[in-house]
């Protein structure tokens, strides 16, 4: 029988990843290895999902390198390597530049950028060695574009990009492809998971503090994208699917119709009107700035 091509997934427990690994489970032709911190572990048996001899569940934070070692190890061993790597782990901060210390940067950069490349780096010489392999970094339409109060999440996921390209042409010699996925919107809950800096909290919950109302208006447009994009969380696993079938899939692709569409204003606009555009419609903006003073 043809060998079943090894899938390692990040951040497999909740949100886009179980619903990828959920859509992999049903095509049943894949040696998938789900993987998660040891505190979300617990989610698996919830759904439910159970090992078996195709399917592992394995713990990973990918902040500890010594659990992507003795992963990337194991599979090296037990399966002759990752054939498929897919770095969906991240985490979002929401603040201004000036309400973010260097630790909240620091962890920020470390989930979104640094963990994903260290990831790519230890599965690369296998890929090399069998001449074929698939990197799919998901990233997002903030890697794109930056928003208010989205500083350092689009600065991590702009990093991802820059060093997606780069590997992008250093693989394709080796008959390696490198894909990045942008999401936009996605109707979910997960802007409530959005983490806040201790500084950007206070100033979002005291109306007298500078930037109150960036984080207000932002908040509440986030929040109403997500509750009423017609996009779910199983629109964007599809796309992934097809590009994990994919004989050459293309570096970027769009993850929703918004990022499309925001794709599509950067390439045609002006740069200059892009962003006039785009700061003259951002919600409650001439609210922005007027903090209460007594």
């Amino acid at each position: 029988m043809r060998k079943r091509k090894v899938v390692l997934i990040t951040g497999a427990s909740t949100g886009l990843g179980l619903s990828l690994a959920k859509r992999l489970i049903e095509k049943d032709k894949y040696h998938l290895i789900l993987s998660a911190r040891e505190s979300s572990l617990s989610r698996f048996s919830e759904v439910p999902i159970a090992e078996n001899e195709n399917l592992w569940i394995r713990k990973l934070d990918i902040e500890e390198h010594k659990d992507m070692y003795d992963l990337i190890a194991e599979i090296n061993t037990k399966l002759d390597g990752v054939d498929i790597l897919i770095n969906n782990a991240g985490v979002s901060y929401r603040s201004v530049v000036e309400h973010v210390t260097e630790k909240e940067l620091e962890k920020q950069m470390s989930i979104n950028f640094k963990s994903p490349l260290e990831l790519i780096r230890l599965v690369l010489p296998r890929m090399r060695k069998k001449a074929c392999g698939k990197i799919i970094n998901i990233s997002s339409v903030g890697g794109m574009m930056a928003m208010p109060t989205m500083a350092i999440y689009s600065a991590s996921k702009f990093a991802l990009e820059g060093a997606s390209e780069s590997l992008w042409y250093e693989l394709k010699p080796y008959g390696i492809s490198v894909t990045l996925v942008q999401p936009g919107f996605i109707n979910s809950d997960s802007f409530s998971r959005t983490r806040l800096t201790q500084l950007a909290e206070k100033s979002f919950k005291d109306s007298k503090l500078s930037y109150h109302n960036h984080y207000k208006n932002m908040a509440n447009f986030i929040q109403f994208m997500m509750r009423h994009t017609p996009v779910r969380k199983n629109d964007v696993s599809m796309t992934i699917l097809k590009i994990m079938e994919q004989k050459n899939p293309p570096l970027r692709v769009a993850g929703s119709f918004d990022a499309w569409l925001f794709g599509a204003l950067r390439r045609i606009l002006p740069r200059s009107i892009y962003h006039w555009f785009l700061y003259k419609n951002l919600p409650g903006i001439k609210e922005w700035g007027r903090e209460y003073k007594p």
